[in-house]
């Protein structure tokens, strides 16, 4: 290039517009949410909340690199695939899927956008992986699978109960890892004589004729297990046991949160955050197959004192001490 060429062609790029030679607005980001319950539920409103934090810590900002996409599905399962569907044809770069509903749900759509779930029992029986190290195609995500903690559930029930001799456990026949739980319990009841009493429930029907058939038992409280059925009627099933003046422990917190009397199970709020690390990775450039599904690390024990005193129990101080939050 000669001389003159080479002034011509800087004169040139001096008159390029100033919009041409800027860099580039990032594109921004689209993540689909598809939520369990109602918008106004406030422990879903906190899950996500925690989502949203994460995101935000990591330099996404709602409105102005990522827009969030949220469906809610108010308690209603049958919705989740056409709320699925909604989310799928607006075209986001990665889903998050609170529960293996919503999950399972996705993958009916779409085989290529990235899916995080959360509050998975069991992703490989759920069809969602085929490896929790490794996991292959678009899904990866965060597991409520843990049974030991059945363990914690007989020996908060006992604490409570010295003379505790039978235990009913409400379950969802439908839902996968019951069967893993229930193993779980029979080993922590047995050492102690306590006689297990399964009841499956699938609806209010189910429920009622449960806590009508054990309620007379003596010296008796109750387990409720981390399946579907259970946490949709958990309004239900705390009523009932407040009525039958049943000490009961339940699966999450939650169940406290309304009224339940004690609950010892994975921290969802937490679980929700680290969604968040994982949908960062993934808008970042990394793939669901080099992200390992989690299994549960954070867990938390909430006592619920109204409750307590409703049913006229008197919590040991054993149990206080131990507890992450009381709800006076």
């Amino acid at each position: 290039m000669n001389r003159r060429e080479c002034i011509t062609l800087l004169g040139g790029a001096a008159a390029w517009p100033l919009g041409a030679r800027a860099q580039q607005p990032q594109r921004v980001r689209r993540v689909g949410v598809l939520v369990p319950q109602g918008e106004n539920d406030p422990e879903q409103r906190a899950w996500v909340s925690a989502f949203v934090t994460r995101l935000e810590e990591l330099g996404w900002k709602p409105g102005e690199n990522i827009q969030l996409d949220y469906r809610w599905a108010a308690g209603d399962a049958a919705r989740m695939p056409v709320l699925a569907k909604e989310i799928i044809e607006l075209k986001p770069d990665v889903i998050l899927a609170a529960t293996v509903t919503a999950a399972v749900a996705f993958r009916q759509y779409t085989l290529i956008i990235p899916i995080v779930f959360t509050q998975v029992a069991d992703p490989v029986a759920a069809g969602l992986v085929t490896n929790l190290a490794r996991p292959e195609g678009n899904v990866t995500g965060f597991t409520v699978y843990e049974f030991s903690i059945s363990g914690k559930w007989i020996e908060a029930l006992r604490e409570c109960v010295p003379d505790l001799a039978r235990a009913a456990i409400l379950f969802d026949p439908g839902s996968l890892p019951w069967a893993g739980y229930m193993r779980s319990v029979e080993a922590a009841a047995r050492p102690l004589g306590i006689q297990l009493i399964p009841f499956p429930v699938q609806s209010d029907a189910d429920i009622e004729q449960a806590f009508a058939r054990f309620a007379t038992e003596p010296k008796l409280g109750a387990i409720v297990l981390p399946t579907a059925s259970t946490l949709r009627r958990r309004k239900k099933i705390i009523s009932l046991a407040e009525q039958r003046r049943l000490p009961t422990i339940y699966p999450y917190r939650l169940f406290a949160k309304d009224g339940g009397l004690m609950s010892y199970g994975i921290d969802l709020v937490h679980q929700h955050r680290e969604a968040g690390t994982y949908v960062d990775r993934i808008l970042k450039g990394e793939k669901p197959t080099d992200l390992p599904v989690q299994l549960p690390t954070k867990f938390e024990f909430v006592i619920n004192l109204k409750s307590a005193k409703t049913i006229g129990l008197t919590i040991p101080p054993t149990l206080f001490v131990r507890a992450d939050e009381v709800i006076e």
